[in-house]
């Protein structure tokens, strides 16, 4: 089953929010949020600018997670930013 580009937003949005909830996230969470991200900006099917300028970002957070040794402390450091990418996927997944 593909997921739409609708169905993708929900999923990272609600990965990120219980890791920000939870403070822990797995080492496969953080390999879908960049499966995630690879698969939306390979098919181009984001058109939310603000949201396209955050993926990379996004990306990066999920690739440095991976590697964590302190889970909780990463996701404390990027708190902020989770917070506006979780917002900017809520306002494009509205549209």
């Amino acid at each position: 089953m593909t997921l739409t580009i609708h169905n993708q937003l929900q999923l990272l949005h609600d990965i990120l929010t219980e890791q920000t909830e939870d403070c822990c996230g797995e080492i496969s969470e953080y390999q879908q949020i960049k499966r995630l991200v690879q698969a939306m900006m390979a098919n181009n099917s984001i058109s939310d600018e603000q949201l396209l300028q955050l993926l990379p970002e996004i990306y990066n957070y999920g690739r440095q997670g991976e590697i964590a040794h302190n889970d909780e402390e990463h996701i404390l450091s990027n708190r902020t930013n989770i917070e506006a990418w979780v917002n900017a996927i809520q306002q494009t997944n509205a549209e």
